[in-house]
């Protein structure tokens, strides 16, 4: 039971990380509107898709991953 209690704080952690992140790369310029990014805007109906920023991060997740993993 140990072992559960400890994996749920540190998954706790990291979504707080996560959050704090989210919050911080909204006011960072450029993070979002990336040449490829998907913005579609009609009279009453406006569509976003961040498809370039979703392969960066994925990319950049990755990567981090890759590292940590290989201790």
């Amino acid at each position: 039971m140990g072992e559960i209690g400890k994996t749920i704080i540190i998954a706790g952690i990291i979504l707080i990380v996560i959050g704090i992140l989210v919050m911080v790369a909204g006011k960072v310029p450029g993070v979002g509107r990336l040449p490829g990014d998907i913005f579609i805007k009609k009279e009453n109906f406006s569509f976003y898709f961040p498809l370039t920023t979703c392969i960066l991060l994925s990319i950049i997740i990755s990567i981090v991953m890759y590292f940590w993993g290989k201790k």
